[in-house]
């Protein structure tokens, strides 16, 4: 087959879940001697907006890159761009595909699934977020007026979006307020019902765990038809032969990009108070509006416990066992959203890394307390800080509820890119069927 994968950010350039996952995709994909295109961006500022260039997979050349100019400063909150439409219309009519895989929108135009429907063309839709039932992607609301600059939220509504998350764009005259905060529920709206149009158009919606797929079939009424449970896949060869270097403190672990919803404050704030000898590591890619605000807060505690956190760079997926897992004895993973899969937690539990996370989402559903691992109660520092110190006074219980790893299958093993894709070959197979692709 020929597939255009669509992602808004594509590795090495983005490196988060829902991009590594693609790439390993594309690359079995490649494999079994599919022609894959990937539709991507990237954020040039002296290259024009729009202006597209290719460029091969730097870890497989069998695998082409089409990559659109987009600065997220200049287009953060648009969601329809109808020049990135044009493009990826002539990206059609130019190679032909028999299959459109989304995996993900923003950061590129909600209008590609019409360029791929008005030529008959399947379009699968794999969900890593909530992005298209919540504006901002994972339901927190950036409440730049008072209080907790990240407060969960449970739904969507046009006039709390406007007023919770979207204040920070009035005008800052308070006589304008009900006027400011009319457009912006308006936009809201307006965006929720070019969404559910789009939704209409797409042929199948994966979903990588039970809890996303719930999720997805309660807020959008979507029928059963459309809405299928995969886990994700995962290269295996590159998760075994852990090796853990002895060490006398005891060794957290987080992995994962430095964004606010990722929860490191709340990782930080638990560290800073358990009693005992352990050290916290943290790996990810430095971001400037984020890390430096880490830092500082990690700054107000004690001399001894700044001693005790180690800033490391981002790891290099390839070698996650010899950088990260060969160095941890436990992996937090304490995110301050829903997450649905998170490939950290598949990834620690194949290598026999114990996991601590909250007890909300498809984080719970892939870690059970006290089977293969701890939960915390979602968003409670004092919680986290509990089960960490358990964790803590118990190592050797820590390692046996590591040794439990993957729950969903006969062997603990976290399931193969192989056995991934050849499900999802099953699936891109019959949705070509039903529209009559050749």
């Amino acid at each position: 087959m020929k597939i255009i994968k669509v992602i808004h950010g594509y590795p090495p350039a983005y490196n988060a879940g829902s991009e590594v996952y693609s790439q390993t995709l594309c690359h079995e994909l490649a494999y079994h001697s599919h022609q894959v295109h990937v539709f991507t961006r990237e954020e040039n500022p002296f290259l024009p907006d729009y202006h597209l260039r290719t460029e091969k997979d730097e870890l497989n050349p069998a695998i082409t890159k089409h990559l659109i100019n987009l600065p997220i400063l200049r287009h953060r909150y648009r969601y329809r761009h109808p020049l990135v439409d044009n493009v990826f219309n002539d990206l059609l009519e130019k190679l032909c595909p028999e299959i459109v895989h989304v995996g993900h929108l923003n950061h590129l135009s909600t209008s590609l699934v019409d360029k791929a429907k008005d030529k008959n063309i399947p379009v699968v839709f794999t969900l890593h977020d909530y992005w298209l039932i919540c504006p901002r992607g994972q339901f927190l609301q950036r409440n730049p007026i008072k209080g907790d600059p990240w407060q969960h939220c449970t739904q969507q509504e046009d006039r709390k979006c406007a007023k919770n998350c979207y204040a920070g764009y009035f005008s800052g005259n308070l006589d304008e307020w009900s006027e400011d905060a009319s457009y912006w529920a308006n936009w809201v709206a307006r965006r929720r019902h070019h969404l559910n149009n789009v939704l209409d158009k797409i042929d199948l919606f994966i979903a990588p765990s039970h809890y996303l797929l719930e999720r997805f079939k309660k807020d959008l009424s979507l029928p059963a038809s459309k809405l299928v449970y995969l886990d994700y896949g995962f290269d295996l060869t590159r998760l075994t032969g852990r090796n853990r270097q002895a060490e006398t403190p005891f060794v957290w672990g987080y992995i994962g990009t430095h964004t606010p919803h990722k929860g490191i404050h709340l990782l930080l704030k638990a560290f800073a108070t358990l009693k005992g000898n352990s050290l916290l590591r943290i790996w990810g890619r430095s971001r400037a509006e984020v890390t430096p605000g880490l830092r500082q807060l990690a700054a107000g505690f004690s001399g001894d416990v700044q001693q005790r956190i180690e800033w490391l760079p981002e790891y290099s997926n390839a070698s996650i066992v010899r950088e990260v897992f060969d160095r941890v004895d436990a992996i937090v993973v304490p995110s301050i959203w829903v997450e649905n899969s998170p490939l950290v937690i598949h990834e620690a539990q194949q290598c026999g890394v114990p996991v601590i996370t909250a007890n909300k989402g498809g984080m719970s559903e892939y870690v059970q307390h006290e089977r293969n691992g701890l939960l915390f109660e979602f968003l409670n520092e004092e919680d986290l800080a509990k089960q960490m110190q358990k964790f803590l006074d118990h190592p050797r219980q820590a390692a046996e509820l590591g040794r439990q790893g993957y729950l969903y299958s006969a062997n603990h093993s976290i399931p193969s890119i192989q056995d991934h894709t050849q499900a999802l070959e099953k699936i891109y197979n019959n949705l070509r069927q039903k529209e009559g692709v050749q």
